[in-house]
């Protein structure tokens, strides 16, 4: 489970990928269980993505809050 930290890290990697303050251990934590990475465009660049994995996890969640 995601401590609340965490959790709003990926909110905010979902809502807003270019966040330059996201803090470090969270994100470790995050990149660690892959719900976000790291991508690489064409242009050489890279930016933080949520995966597929992080979406589904936030839609449990979601449906999970609806029913509770």
């Amino acid at each position: 489970m995601l401590s609340p930290h965490e959790f709003a890290t990926l909110m905010l990697v979902r809502e807003a990928p270019d966040q330059a303050d996201l803090n470090r251990a969270d994100l470790d934590a995050l990149l660690e269980r892959q719900l976000v990475a790291f991508e690489k465009l064409t242009s050489g660049c890279t930016y933080l993505n949520i995966t597929d994995q992080g979406h589904s996890f936030l839609k449990a969640l979601t449906q999970r809050a609806k029913r509770g």
